[in-house]
């Protein structure tokens, strides 16, 4: 709407059509042969690099002018390639905007290339310096990351890689600009990255991630890639953001450690001095060694599927001592002792015996190893090979927890970053095109278009200030800087006032409160409000209308409930709820509401959680001290 505005009122520019993609934009522009096309990037069906060339076809005569909110890198250079006669920032402001596309005009029909910034360099237009901020620390985790990242047009195509990226893959980063990934994977992978990619694009998961092989000039690499879409605040997916980690040394790794596991378990079956077998959960004998055979004089066919209480005395069976083992291992992890055993002819021998209990990957238990040895065997070497193997098992699985650890850190951070700069980019662009708008031309807009341009100023001003107080209370309460001065506050006034901003903010917000007047309660009013907004707005985001608020007396607690008719929050995500850069992953959102909730909640003495039940929509609670209540210590 600025854009159109902005163009029509300029005097220059008369707006002949719309296009909602890049294929609707190949046949608007058929058919209208306009003197100059401005193209988006990043747009569903076909984004703006791959229409590009098609456009340019289909109307030789217009100038084709890139739009984009991508940050340029080699975007412009790969957009001229391709046709385009300039590229302009969105992040300009858009009263140059005009001039910019007269500019780029004007340098088409003298038949040279000049980039509409070069030509007629706009008047300085900064952000708030939050944004500069956040853009900066965003670039700089961006092309410093020790990972492979890029973000990516909605079709798959990439707009700007990293140097890791490049170095991972082998090319160049100007040449990676415009390549579709899929291009970049070995063939067995491409149908699965292509349907991958699709699930992305759609919106309808928070990510995807799979595996490929990648072909770079040196040698074969495999890569572990992690792709969301990252969408406004309505949900609607703007564009792709990868992850790509290099797991070629990993899976090399896994396959040594796996031939490694081959050769123990032949080493296992031939041993002859130890006898080594696996018992099932309920100790009856699964497997046999030769060792095994030798030792206790039962041949595999004879064992297994017998419990192991065979091998003891008659009177240590009555006792039910073998059972108890198993039982002691299972606790303990495992179990050891020196005692009489049975062989197959009847005969008594010593016996050292080890029995350890045995867990998947998953933790679940699976069994239990035994190792039986004669008194005159030598003992050492088992026990060495034996822990060697429980140290490098246990050593590979805190690794593993680590890295996915790390990795997910990193994922949050950078999707949060991301997801953060475009949220303040929106509402500081609105408030100035806007405002800029009704400053110049406000004897020409008609009432409804004032209407229209000062709703967007509200509007985006709410949002914004809303997204600063986030962010500043979120980083006071991950610094533990936040002092709070507990004083009595009336909480029907805080919920009222809240339920009124947010039914301000948004339109289609339902809201009812029932609220008991006269409940005070311990805290500080303006960040009670901010906890109640927050439980609000993620009510009206990501539930279904109506949205209920009770407030109730709990002993010497006042709980607030806030719930909806929806179907609540699923199961997979409820243990992240309150963490901090925790998304639901349908309608975005920066992750910081709910953990601003439970932290200030827990400043003042209380604590906030949420309830799967009454079903089926569940509720959060948010819980204080009554005022008159011995002040609980802050968290």
């Amino acid at each position: 709407m600025l854009v159109k505005h902005q163009l029509t009122r300029s005097g220059s520019f008369t707006v002949v059509g719309e296009a909602a993609n890049g294929r609707e934009a190949i046949d608007e522009v058929g058919r209208r042969r306009p003197d100059v096309v401005l193209l988006d990037v990043s747009m569903p069906v076909m984004d703006g690099l791959e229409a590009l060339p098609h456009v340019v076809a289909a109307s030789p005569g217009s100038v084709v002018v890139m739009y984009s909110g991508f940050e340029e890198g080699g975007l412009a250079q790969r957009a001229r390639a391709l046709g385009a006669s300039a590229f302009i920032a969105k992040s300009a402001a858009i009263d140059g905007l005009p001039q910019q596309l007269r500019a780029a005009l004007s340098a088409a029909r003298e038949e040279r290339i000049v980039p509409a910034e070069e030509a007629h360099p706009p008047e300085p237009h900064l952000p708030e310096n939050v944004l500069d901020e956040h853009l900066e620390r965003f670039r700089e985790i961006f092309e410093e990351a020790a990972i492979g990242l890029a973000t990516m047009t909605l079709t798959g195509n990439l707009v700007r890689p990293n140097r890791s990226l490049a170095e991972i893959v082998g090319r160049p980063m100007t040449a990676l600009v415009g390549l579709p990934y899929v291009d970049l994977a070995g063939p067995a992978d491409v149908a699965e990255l292509t349907a991958q990619l699709k699930l992305a694009q759609s919106g309808s998961v928070r990510f995807v991630q799979l595996e490929h092989a990648i072909q770079t000039p040196s040698a074969p690499r495999r890569l572990l890639a992690t792709i969301a879409p990252v969408k406004d605040a309505r949900g609607r997916p703007l564009y792709l953001f990868l992850q790509a980690q290099d797991v070629t040394a990993q899976r090399r790794a896994e396959e040594e450690l796996r031939q490694s596991e081959e050769r123990f378990r032949l080493l296992v079956e031939t041993v002859q001095d130890y006898a080594i077998f696996m018992l099932d959960p309920t100790g009856h004998v699964v497997s046999w060694n030769a060792g095994a055979e030798r030792i206790k004089g039962y041949r595999a066919s004879d064992i297994i599927g017998r419990h192991f209480r065979n091998f003891y005395p008659p009177e240590i069976q009555e006792i039910r001592h073998p059972e108890h083992e198993l039982e002691l291992a299972l606790r303990d992890g495992h179990y050891e002792e020196e005692g009489w055993r049975i062989r197959k002819d009847g005969s008594r021998f010593w016996a050292s015996v080890v029995i350890t209990a045995v867990h998947n990957r998953d933790g679940v238990h699976i069994g239990f190893a035994k190792v039986t040895r004669d008194m005159d065997e030598r003992r050492k070497m088992l026990i060495e090979l034996e822990d060697a193997a429980a140290a490098l098992a246990t050593a590979n699985a805190g690794l593993e927890v680590a890295n996915t650890q790390l990795a997910q850190e990193a994922a949050d951070q950078a999707q949060f970053l991301a997801v953060t700069a475009h949220e303040l980019r929106s509402p500081v662009s609105v408030l100035s095109g806007s405002a800029n708008l009704l400053a110049d031309h406000w004897a020409d807009l008609t009432e409804q278009e004032r209407s229209e341009l000062f709703e967007s100023v509200r509007l985006g001003a709410g949002r914004l200030q809303r997204l600063l107080n986030d962010l500043l209370t979120a980083s006071r309460l991950g610094s533990k800087r936040l002092n709070p001065a507990l004083q009595p506050v009336v909480l029907d006034e805080v919920l009222t006032r809240s339920v009124a901003a947010v039914k301000a903010a948004t339109a289609e917000a339902d809201i009812e409160l029932d609220s008991p007047p006269g409940l005070t309660v311990l805290g500080e009013p303006d960040r009670l409000a901010q906890a109640v907004d927050n439980l609000l707005a993620n009510a009206v985001r990501h539930g279904e209308p109506p949205v209920r608020v009770t407030a109730h007396a709990v002993a010497d607690r006042i709980h607030v409930y806030v719930s909806d008719a929806g179907t609540g929050v699923e199961p997979a995500v409820r243990d992240r709820l309150f963490q901090r850069f925790a998304t639901g992953g349908r309608r975005g959102g920066t992750g910081l509401g709910l953990f601003i909730v439970r932290e200030l909640a827990r400043a003042y003495g209380g604590d906030a959680w949420y309830e799967p039940d009454p079903a089926p929509s569940g509720r959060f609670v948010l819980s204080l001290l009554a005022a008159g209540a011995p002040a609980a210590p802050t968290h």
